[in-house]
């Protein structure tokens, strides 16, 4: 990696330090002589069409002046945002500017309001952006396209008849199964919701918050699944990832109150919250299913999330419905004043 960086990114050049975590990339830490970036390799997938599409629409925001950072792609030598690695299987690489902030603590729940206020500005820029190039990735209700080696009769054989490695979770996978089929005649009516470029998968894992002041947003990160979406689905993902919180409650409050202040949802977008954090988990699911049966992932990694996702719809089913007020309250409030 050090020679890459030296060939690439001359001016770059440093000690390389792996990060820890992440499940669809490797980061590599770089500190040269007054520099401080962050290599990331794409392990997922090949599709230089998907990494272009991201960095043009990080190199549209960083022309922005936002009250938060997001990546900024370096150009190699050559002028390019990316290299393809030989060696490497094709995978490609990139640099980013160095971000300065922490990544928040697992039971935190100060920064949810700065989150929300963050997350409704990115929407309403991401809603003006020019397009460009079109994206690669699919809306999140195009599952079966999206996911070409989940056939429904692959889903079904995996959750109905488990291998013996899954056999102790066919409970747990039957529930998910169940979810699929109840999501996958119900994605065609999402279509008439307003759509517009999203993240696409923010959660607290892809931001940062201030050194100083955790309270607060400093960065909001990973753009690789940004696409033309539905614009509800950035908030829908949020929430989801809030189900069995310590302080769900205070933190979906935080949440909704900061994200109404830039964005207001319509009554059918409102609507179709519960239905597109549904939505949200069956989608990793098939994310993880569609790894392992690529050969990317052991089968311990869908041997947990299957575990997780298994929980979360359960408490999906027990607290959408106070969520969703949740919104309303905050939304009705923020039209109100």
């Amino acid at each position: 990696m050090e020679t890459i960086v030296r060939e690439f990114w001359p001016e770059w050049a440093g000690a390389l330090k792996k990060r820890s975590g992440g499940w669809n990339n490797t980061t590599y830490i770089v500190n040269g002589d007054g520099r401080k970036g962050v290599l990331r390799i794409y392990d997922t997938h090949r599709d230089r069409e998907k990494i272009e599409f991201e960095h043009y629409v990080l190199l549209e925001l960083s022309k922005l002046s936002l009250p938060f950072s997001t990546p900024l792609p370096v150009q190699t030598v050559y002028g390019d945002t990316l290299v393809q690695l030989e060696g490497e299987n094709g995978k490609f690489a990139c640099m980013f500017r160095y971000i300065d902030g922490d990544s928040p603590g697992e039971e935190a729940t100060g920064y949810y309001e700065s989150f929300g206020l963050s997350a409704g500005q990115l929407s309403s820029v991401l809603s003006e952006l020019d397009p460009g190039p079109k994206p690669v990735y699919r809306p999140y209700y195009e599952l079966r396209q999206a996911y070409p080696l989940c056939t429904d009769e692959t889903v079904r054989e995996l959750c109905m008849n488990p291998p013996e490695s899954l056999a102790e979770l066919k409970v747990e996978l039957g529930r998910i199964y169940a979810a699929y089929v109840n999501i996958a005649d119900s994605l065609k009516e999402l279509e008439t919701l307003p759509h517009q470029l999203v993240h696409g998968d923010l959660n607290a894992s892809n931001l940062l918050v201030d050194k100083d002041d955790h309270s607060r947003v400093a960065a909001l990160l990973d753009f690789e699944f940004c696409t033309y979406d539905l614009r509800a689905m950035d908030p829908a993902v949020i929430l989801s990832g809030l189900l069995g919180h310590p302080e769900q409650q205070q933190a979906v409050r935080d949440f909704c109150s900061g994200f109404s202040r830039s964005v207001t949802l319509t009554a059918e977008e409102l609507t179709a919250i519960p239905l597109l954090m549904l939505l949200r988990k069956v989608d990793v699911f098939l994310h993880f299913a569609s790894r392992y049966l690529e050969g990317t992932d052991e089968i311990s990694v869908l041997h947990e999330q299957t575990r997780l996702l298994s929980a979360d719809l359960i408490q999906l089913s027990a607290g959408t419905a106070a969520i969703v007020e949740l919104l309303r309250e905050e939304q009705g409030r923020s039209g109100r004043s």
